[in-house]
């Protein structure tokens, strides 16, 4: 006996969304992982190679570096796996960066001479065209814009 609905298969519904699927990816997200993931490649890079043949000169530069590097990583992995989750984990991790790039940029400022050699956050990271302080910025704008309602 047949109810008169229309039974409908597994494959002619369209793929769930994983719970808490905020897709954080689409439009200009795409963008601010393509800017992490250069960021990432640039300071983890640049970091290991200071790191690896002259630590002792400016250990701390080297350090913070590396340091901002495993931060962009972070924030790249959580921009692609989207969710909820991933997203108020990334808006943390964004502010936090924020907070470094305006604390080291600062303090490069006003003593030059903590800072032998420059960090990727040094003068608020004007070695990399402002990308350190202006990236966090957009993230947060974008993963606030991304909060489900």
């Amino acid at each position: 006996m047949t109810s008169g609905r229309a039974e409908t298969t597994v494959t002619d519904q369209e793929p769930e969304q994983k719970p808490g699927g905020t897709r954080l990816i689409g439009g200009p997200g795409l963008l601010l992982v393509w800017l992490y993931g250069v960021m990432v490649v640039g300071a983890v890079s640049r970091s290991v190679y200071q790191i690896a043949t002259e630590f002792d000169r400016a250990p701390l530069a080297y350090s913070l570096s590396a340091i901002a590097g495993v931060v962009y990583g972070f924030i790249t992995y959580t921009l692609v796996r989207g969710g909820e989750t991933a997203r108020r984990a990334a808006l943390v991790c964004c502010a936090a960066e924020l907070v470094g790039v305006l604390t080291v940029g600062t303090w490069t400022l006003v003593d030059p001479s903590a800072f032998p050699d420059a960090t990727v956050w040094s003068d608020y990271g004007m070695g990399y065209l402002f990308i350190p302080v202006l990236l966090p910025l957009t993230a947060l704008y974008w993963l606030r814009k991304a909060c489900p309602a």
